[in-house]
């Protein structure tokens, strides 16, 4: 048996999984379910999760886990994308909390209100302004690491890495643009020759 995961395709929350078990070599199956057509409002998929959010990483024994940077600790657990040292899988926790709490909330959600049809009565000028401020703000946060770090595991990729990556490598379609940010798309660049990358179609 393999693990299945839950998830939507052209979600970067659900792409980390699928990344990370690509750049990892971990066998999954990936099962659609959208948060636009009711599937993960369904009984059964609020039985394994009664947030009815995806990405879901359901194990061979049956058992479910949500969140994604939850899902990124789970898998990546003794492998070198999560650091042995107490110290080190703090600080890729804090720049996963970064992730979540700054990130996410601005360069994702402006990209959701951008290319989802029936999200744009909420894309207001005003914040879409404001998301576009507080994501260029994160993005120069990344810029700041980036300008002396090739990793946010510092000298390789971690679980950090993988979190961060797909809503940046996706934030054009939001509206952001990466040409003030040169070390954030180095970065990029580096995250896609890792061994074992595929993009987002990649099930």
């Amino acid at each position: 048996m393999r693990y299945v995961i839950h998830g939507m395709i052209d979600s970067g929350n659900c792409w980390k999984p699928r990344l990370l078990c690509h750049l990892l070599g971990i066998a999954f199956k990936h099962r659609e379910v959208s948060t636009r057509d009711g599937s993960t409002r369904t009984p059964e998929f609020l039985a394994r999760n009664p947030a009815g959010q995806c990405p879901i990483l359901e194990l061979p024994d049956g058992r479910v886990l949500p969140e994604s940077d939850a899902i990124l600790v789970y898998l990546a657990t003794g492998t070198p994308f999560l650091p042995d040292d107490r110290f080190a899988q703090a600080r890729t926790l804090a720049w996963m909390f970064f992730e979540q709490n700054a990130h996410e909330v601005s360069v994702a959600v402006r990209r959701a209100l951008t290319v989802y049809p029936e999200r744009a009565a909420a894309a207001t000028p005003e914040r879409m302004a404001l998301l576009l401020r507080n994501g260029e703000a994160a993005l120069a946060t990344m810029e700041r690491h980036l300008a002396g770090s090739p990793f946010f595991g510092d000298e390789r990729p971690s679980v950090a890495d993988v979190a961060l990556y797909p809503y940046t490598a996706t934030a054009h379609e939001g509206g952001f643009d990466l040409g003030a940010f040169p070390a954030v798309r180095a970065w990029l660049a580096r995250i896609r020759d890792l061994p074992g990358y595929r993009p987002r179609e990649a099930v």
